[in-house]
C-alpha cells in the first residue's frame, strides 16, 4: 500500500495541485462569536469584508480530534501509511491533536504507520514541505525519503510579510503591544517572519514599498548563493498588488511565480493588505 499525505487548511495549497498530489486537507475553523465556520468552506473576499467591519477579532479553531481520527482510520484501516504536516505547534492545538489522534489509532490497529510532523509554521512555507512529502510519496520513495523530504524543505524555506496594518496583530496578541504602538506612532512598516514556529519581527522600514523592497532583495541575494527552490507571492485580499510583485520576481529570476491568497484562519491575525513572499532555497 501507498504512503498518504495529510495536512491542514492554513497551507494554502491551491486545490488542483492538492488533487493532482493526492493531498488530504482537513479544515481548521474561524469563529464569530457562535458562528463557526470551516475554513475550506468560507470564501476569502466576504470573509475579508466581514472582517474589515467587525469590532471584535474572530477566532479559530484547530482541527478537531474526531476528524483526525476519522482521516487517519480511513486510511490505516486499508493499508496505508500516514504522514501528517500541520500548522506550528505554537501557533495552534492541531499538531498536538493529531498526536493524540495517532495514539488513539494505533491502539485499534497497531501495527499502522502513522508519522506526525510539525512545520513550524504555516500557509506556503509548509505547503512546500507538504507538497514536497507528496511527490516522493507518489514516487514510492520509502517512508525514511518521504519524511526527509519534508524536513529537508522545513530547513530551507522561508516567510516573509509585510502587513498593512498592526490592528490585527495586536488584536490578537500575535506581537507585543509595545512593537504595535511603535509602528502606529512612527509609521514604522515591519517586516514579519516565521522563525522557531512563531510571528517574529525580520525588520522594520519607513514605507511599505520600502518592505516590499526589502523582501525581494534579501530574496534575491539569498536565492544567489543558495539556489531557489519554488517561490510564492502571498497575499491577503490585494491580489493585484500580489500580482505586481509576482511580475517583478519574475523579472528578477526567469520563473513564473504563483500568486496564492491567505485563508481566514491565518488572514485574521494579520490582516487584509498583508504581502509577502514563502520561498525555499535548494542549499
Amino acid at each position: 500500500m501507498s504512503i498518504k499525505i495529510v495536512t491542514d487548511s492554513t497551507c494554502y495549497i491551491p486545490s488542483d495541485v492538492r488533487e493532482k498530489q493526492d493531498i488530504s486537507v482537513l479544515s481548521l475553523s474561524v469563529n464569530f462569536g457562535l458562528d463557526s465556520y470551516l475554513e475550506e468552506e468560507m470564501e476569502y473576499k466576504k470573509f475579508y469584508d466581514r472582517l474589515s467591519k467587525s469590532d471584535k477579532l474572530p477566532t479559530s479553531s484547530q482541527v478537531s480530534l474526531n476528524t483526525l481520527i476519522e482521516c487517519f482510520e480511513n486510511f490505516v484501516s486499508i493499508g496505508h501509511s500516514v504522514v501528517g504536516i500541520f500548522i506550528s505547534s505554537l501557533m495552534s492545538g492541531t499538531y498536538s491533536t493529531a498526536l493524540k489522534a495517532k495514539e488513539i489509532v494505533l491502539k485499534k490497529y497497531p501495527e499502522a504507520v502513522i508519522e506526525i510532523i510539525d512545520s513550524r509554521s504555516n500557509s506556503m512555507e509548509m505547503g512546500f514541505a507538504v507538497l514536497s512529502g507528496a511527490v516522493a510519496a507518489k514516487a514510492e520513495k520509502s517512508l525514511e525519503r518521504v519524511i526527509d523530504s519534508i524536513h529537508y524543505v522545513i530547513e530551507r524555506s522561508r516567510f516573509l510579510f509585510v502587513p498593512e496594518t498592526l490592528t490585527y496583530l495586536k488584536k490578537g496578541g500575535r506581537i507585543g503591544a509595545a512593537s504595535a504602538l511603535l509602528g502606529s506612532i512612527l509609521r514604522i512598516k515591519p517586516i514579519l517572519t516565521v522563525k522557531d514556529g512563531i510571528v517574529t519581527v525580520f525588520d522594520k522600514v519607513r514605507t511599505k514599498k520600502k518592505a516590499v523592497e526589502r523582501i525581494v532583495d534579501f530574496f534575491i541575494d539569498e536565492i544567489k548563493e543558495k539556489g531557489l527552490g519554488q517561490v510564492v507571492v502571498h497575499h491577503i485580499n490585494c491580489e493585484l498588488e500580489g500580482r505586481e510583485l509576482a511580475e517583478f520576481i519574475k523579472g528578477k529570476t526567469s520563473k513564473e511565480v504563483p500568486v496564492i491568497s491567505i485563508g481566514p484562519v491565518v488572514g485574521l491575525h494579520v490582516g487584509p493588505g498583508t504581502i509577502g513572499i514563502a520561498y525555499y532555497t535548494k542549499d
